[in-house]
């Protein structure tokens, strides 16, 4: 999807997201959330849309997040105005491909379920590497393509409505995996029923 495609689609669905995909998502946002909090230090959430995991983080990070909807972003500000959530230092509009941060800003950098949507899922990728600090860790939450089974075929039909989706329901994983400062370090599915995938990758100390 283009971009512009992309900003459609997630005004249609910011009134209602909270109440459906972002339901059936919820325990790998919380999850994510848990394993960075421990981490501790500046956080860095890509995608970070209505807000749905900023709850979820420790006191001990300081969370930045940005998104490119201003529909989504609009009712994350007001998440964190009702929950009071200081550990959230800042929302901002911006394009994922080109993150207007410098080099090693970050001990860890997340992306949930924002990979198989945005457009050049590489770059990216790529960008996020860019502003993580060595020896730090980029986190990635995402469903993947399944290779057979009934998830399968649901996955390859629904492939043709991407732009009412607003997904790619068939979004391969070699398509993360190209960065090359970053190690895969952790690999493992995640509920509902294994559809979702928990990535950890460590980044090169020397980058």
């Amino acid at each position: 999807m283009d971009i512009d495609t992309v900003r459609v689609s997630y005004a249609r669905w910011a009134p209602i997201y909270d109440h459906t995909f972002g339901a059936v998502t919820n325990v790998g946002r919380r999850r994510a959330a848990q394993y960075i909090s421990r981490r501790g230090g500046k956080v860095l959430e890509v995608g970070v849309g209505t807000g749905l995991a900023l709850g979820h983080y420790s006191g001990d990070v300081a969370v930045t997040g940005i998104d490119f909807s201003e529909q989504m972003l609009a009712k994350a500000r007001t998440r964190v105005s009702d929950l009071k959530l200081g550990h959230v230092k800042s929302l901002q509009q911006m394009d994922a491909r080109t993150l207007d941060f410098p080099d090693n800003t970050f001990d860890t950098v997340v992306a949930m379920h924002i990979v198989s949507v945005v457009p050049e899922p590489e770059r990216v990728v790529a960008e996020m590497a860019r502003v993580t600090k060595p020896g730090g860790e980029v986190v990635i939450v995402n469903h993947f393509a399944r290779e057979k089974g009934l998830l399968a075929k649901l996955e390859k039909f629904s492939a043709k409505f991407p732009n009412i989706l607003g997904w790619h329901s068939d979004f391969e994983k070699d398509r993360v995996l190209g960065a090359p400062s970053l190690r895969l370090v952790v690999d493992k599915s995640f509920p509902p029923i294994g559809m979702m995938n928990f990535m950890v990758f460590k980044k090169d100390s020397l980058s």
